[in-house]
C-alpha cells in the first residue's frame, strides 16, 4: 500500500472515530428563534421560508431603492456572522481595484507575485483564479493536509489552519485539472488574495481594510487572526446536526471565506455595490461561463432567476450560512445570514424575485 493510501486510510479512521464520539455526545439542536425584530412585512415574508432545517439566529436584509429593511430572528442589526465565501466577492473586488491602480492586470501570472519555483500553478492568471478557471483543486489534497482537514470537518473545527508558507507549498504541489473550465477552488481564491497583498506590499487583512471596508464605513467587519480577536459575546455557530462549531479563522485561506460582518455593514456593502460606488465594482461584470448555465466575473456569479438577472454569491462555514443576491437593474438586493449551516440561498432568491428557487 502506498504512503498516500496509508495516510488517507488513517485520516478516514480518525474521522470514523470522531463521528462515533459525536453520535454519543447527543447535541442540542436549536430552533429558529421566536425573538423577532425589524420590519413587520419582511418578517412575515421571511418567516415561512425559514421553517425547515436546523436554525437559530437569522437576519434578512432587503435593499429596495432608497429603503433598507431588516428582519431579525434572535438577532439585530449588529449581530456578528461569519459570511463564509461571500468573502470571495470582496477578494474579486480587490483584484478589480488592483487592476485600476495599475499594480496588476487580469493576465498577470501568479508566479510573478508568489514564489512557486516553476510549479504548474505559476502560469495561471489572476483572472483565472478569480473565476475558478485555474485548474487548482477546491481544497489542498496532500496526505498531510487530509490528516488535518478530515478530522477538523468532523469535529466542527476550522479545517484551514495553514499559514502563508504552507498555502504556497500546497499551491506549488497541486496538479492543475481542466484549466480554463470552471471548477470552484477555495485554494485558488486564497492564493489570489495573498498575491494581491504581495503586489500592494502589505498583508491581506490590511489590504481589505484599506481598500474596501474602510472606504465603505464597514467598521464592524473584520478578519479575526485568533479567537482572542472575537468579542466575548461573539455569535456561535451550529452544524446541520445541531453541534457547536468552532470559529473559522482560516489564516492564509482568509481571502476565500474568513470575513465576519453584521447585517448593518453588509447592507452598506450591498447598497454601495448597487449604486456602483463601492471600490472594484467592475468585478461584478460577467465574463465567462460558470459551467452551470450562468456567467461569472471576479467571483460574482450572474444567473437568470424567474426572469430576473441576479448577481450573487453564497457562503458557508462550519457553523454559518450566508447569501447576497442583487437585482442590479431593479436596484434591489436581499441578503440573509444565519448561525447554522442550513442554507439560505433559496430563501433569499425567493424574497428577491418572488419565485421559488
Amino acid at each position: 500500500m502506498s504512503t498516500r493510501t496509508w495516510t488517507v486510510a488513517a485520516a478516514c479512521a480518525v474521522a470514523a472515530l470522531v463521528v462515533a464520539v459525536g453520535i454519543v455526545a447527543r447535541p442540542h439542536t436549536p430552533a429558529l428563534s421566536t425573538e423577532e425584530s425589524g420590519d413587520p412585512g419582511l418578517l412575515d415574508r421571511a418567516r415561512p421560508l425559514l421553517s425547515e432545517g436546523v436554525r437559530d439566529r437569522v437576519s434578512v436584509v432587503e435593499v429596495d431603492g432608497e429603503r433598507t429593511r431588516f428582519a431579525h430572528f434572535g438577532a439585530d442589526d449588529d449581530t456578528g456572522y461569519e459570511i463564509g465565501s461571500v468573502t470571495k466577492t470582496m477578494t474579486g473586488m480587490l483584484l478589480a481595484v488592483a487592476i485600476e491602480r495599475g499594480e496588476v492586470t487580469a493576465d498577470t501570472r501568479l508566479g510573478e507575485l508568489v514564489e512557486l519555483d516553476g510549479a504548474p500553478a505559476a502560469d495561471v492568471t489572476l483572472a483565472e483564479l478569480a473565476s475558478h478557471r485555474s485548474g487548482l483543486p477546491k481544497i489542498p489534497g496532500r496526505p498531510s493536509d487530509l490528516l488535518v482537514s478530515i478530522p477538523a470537518n468532523n469535529l466542527g473545527l476550522d479545517p484551514y489552519p495553514y499559514d502563508h508558507d504552507t498555502l504556497v507549498a500546497q499551491v506549488a504541489a497541486a496538479e492543475l485539472s481542466d484549466r480554463g473550465e470552471s471548477h470552484y477552488s477555495n485554494m485558488g481564491v486564497a492564493v489570489l488574495g495573498q498575491a494581491l497583498a504581495n503586489a500592494a506590499g502589505t498583508d491581506y487583512t490590511t489590504l481589505l481594510r484599506d481598500r474596501l471596508l474602510g472606504p465603505l464605513g464597514m467598521d464592524d467587519t473584520f478578519l479575526p487572526d485568533s479567537e482572542g480577536d472575537l468579542p466575548e459575546d461573539a455569535t456561535v455557530g451550529y452544524t446541520d446536526r445541531g453541534r457547536l462549531a468552532a470559529p473559522w479563522l482560516m489564516h492564509a485561506y482568509a481571502p476565500a471565506g474568513a470575513v465576519r460582518s453584521t447585517p448593518a455593514d453588509m447592507a452598506r456593502f450591498a447598497r454601495a455595490v448597487l449604486e456602483g460606488t463601492a471600490p472594484g465594482t467592475a468585478a461584478l461584470e460577467p465574463r465567462w461561463d460558470d459551467g452551470r448555465g450562468g456567467r461569472i466575473g471576479f467571483a460574482w456569479i450572474v444567473e437568470e432567476h424567474g426572469g430576473t438577472e441576479v448577481t450573487w454569491h453564497n457562503g458557508g462555514t462550519g457553523g454559518f450560512a450566508s447569501m447576497v443576491a442583487l437585482d442590479r437593474e431593479g436596484e434591489r438586493a436581499v441578503l440573509a445570514f444565519g448561525n447554522t449551516t442550513t442554507r439560505l440561498g433559496p430563501q433569499a432568491m425567493e424574497l428577491l424575485t418572488g419565485r421559488a428557487a
